[in-house]
């Protein structure tokens, strides 16, 4: 099937209200949907099951394991009460994104505009003559930041991966099936965290050749499968012989406090997906509903699972959740269903950028050259995600990082300035101003400092026995 990207067709032609070629999902992804649907097309639409199982899954990453050390970085009280408020804050910016592109496609009469689509057309009817010539550069900039989010999943993915299966195979023969509490373990790893990760690799290639969204959702259901019961044994474990929270702090310093804004920014991961999941839905008027639904079940887990993380390990708590859990052969399972939920996972983040990449790489050399080159640009992409993972070791600093930067971008700051852009001239009220531009501004100092504090990390000597990628070992 013949796609034509988001940033293909301004080397090509203007987006046409008269374009009836099928298209694939391709919001976040960049890619212009279809004005017009085919009867093949409207018959692989999602179902209102379908949508909410794709918006769980796209929320429910690496970054919830994560979460009871980012309750850490934030205090037993400060914590919970924050990810609520960044929880509502980043439904809220979903619900604008949806409002203004439904407002630009009635007002442009298409049938459907994405991320980028909107920024676009919103600058190019703005007061200021500048940005009215440069209107474009809104939509590179919203692609540009999502192929940079979803990349910086992917290599989160693959050293979540690495780092259980490293875990599982090299503990193997202490492991037992008496679940006591996890001690320190001073081991000596056999073989280097790189050599996982690269035994991962060729799995994931196959994977990502799987384009059809339809298809994808039979594996995010086995992924929501395989978390779910992950889940359960997680909280399963960690409500038992809860200790006294009363030793730990409140309130944490201010520098961990923006290492949990860009934790918590990045496990809302599923920002990128809500206009295109609309697209793709039978019954698009029914978005709203799933979006709620779906996103109160994943703000619930989060605060239940950061805060009752943090409680049961305390100051013990590791960079991902599962590195406190018992080494016996139940909660080894653990890290099994979990890494085979974020293996599929992966396909589903990584469909973004290749959307947007593949169909502009793809429009520049002939059509017998379209599968090879599809799938070649499918490797190499892979290929940059766990390259990323290998060069950068720490988990935590590298999901508050990517979450600092992209994350807070397209969920916090973009949608508040694309809600004053689109609605300014038509009349504004100065309370909704007034909330556009706090949020912007709450959303850009997050980025700014939470960035500079990620990197500062990075940058220290690692401490073997806090660095997530050997968090195994002493």
């Amino acid at each position: 099937m013949l796609k034509t990207s988001l940033l293909g067709r301004d080397f090509n032609r203007e987006p046409s209200p008269l374009d009836n070629r099928s298209k694939s999902l391709s919001e976040s992804r960049g890619s212009v949907a279809s004005e017009n649907v085919h009867p093949t097309e409207e018959a692989n639409r999602l179902s209102i099951m379908q949508t909410l199982v794709h918006l769980l899954k796209c929320n429910i990453g690496t970054g919830l394991l994560g979460l009871p050390l980012a309750m850490k970085n934030a205090g037993l009280l400060v914590g919970p009460i924050s990810l609520l408020a960044i929880g509502i804050l980043t439904v809220h910016c979903m619900v604008i994104l949806l409002n203004c592109a439904h407002h630009l496609s009635q007002r442009l009469q298409k049938t459907f505009v994405n991320y980028g689509e909107a920024m676009m057309y919103s600058l190019e009817t703005c007061p200021n003559a500048w940005l009215r010539t440069h209107s474009v550069w809104g939509r590179y900039t919203v692609s540009f930041l999502l192929i940079t989010t979803q990349l910086g999943f992917c290599s989160v993915y693959f050293m979540f991966m690495a780092d259980n299966l490293q875990q599982m195979v090299e503990e193997a023969q202490m492991t037992s099936n008496n679940c006591q509490p996890r001690k320190i373990l001073a081991l000596t790893p056999i073989l280097d965290i790189h050599f996982y990760m690269l035994t991962i690799l060729p799995f994931v290639v196959l994977l990502v050749f799987i384009q059809n969204l339809r298809m994808l959702s039979i594996f995010s259901t086995l992924a929501n499968i395989t978390t779910l019961g992950s889940m359960a044994l997680i909280f399963e474990y960690i409500i038992q012989e809860i200790p006294d929270p009363s030793s730990l702090p409140l309130m944490a310093s201010w520098k961990t406090f923006l290492l949990f804004f860009g934790t918590a920014i990045f496990t809302f991961e599923g920002v990128g997906m809500v206009l295109p999941l609309k697209n793709q839905m039978k019954h698009p008027q029914h978005f709203s509903f799933v979006l709620y639904l779906g996103m109160s079940l994943v703000i619930i887990l989060y605060i239940c699972l950061g805060t009752l993380g943090y409680m049961k390990f305390g100051s013990s708590t590791q960079a991902s959740i599962t590195l406190n859990l018992p080494n016996c052969w139940l909660y080894q399972s653990v890290k099994l269903m979990y890494s085979i939920g974020i293996f599929f996972t992966y396909a589903l983040q990584f469909h973004v950028p290749a959307e947007i990449i593949i169909p502009f790489v793809i429009s520049q050399v002939s059509e017998s050259w379209t599968l090879l080159i599809d799938l070649s640009v499918r490797t190499a992409l892979v290929c940059l995600t766990c390259v990323s993972a290998i060069l950068i070791p720490r988990l935590d600093l590298v999901i508050s990082f990517v979450g600092s930067v992209s994350s807070s971008a397209l969920a916090l700051i973009i949608p508040p300035l694309l809600e004053l852009i689109t609605f300014y001239p038509e009349d504004m009220s100065c309370v909704t101003i007034a909330k556009d531009i706090m949020i912007s501004i709450l959303g850009l100092l997050g980025c700014v400092f939470g960035t500079y504090q990620a990197l500062y990390e990075l940058i220290q000597p690692i401490n073997h026995s806090i660095a997530n990628s050997t968090g195994v070992y002493a």
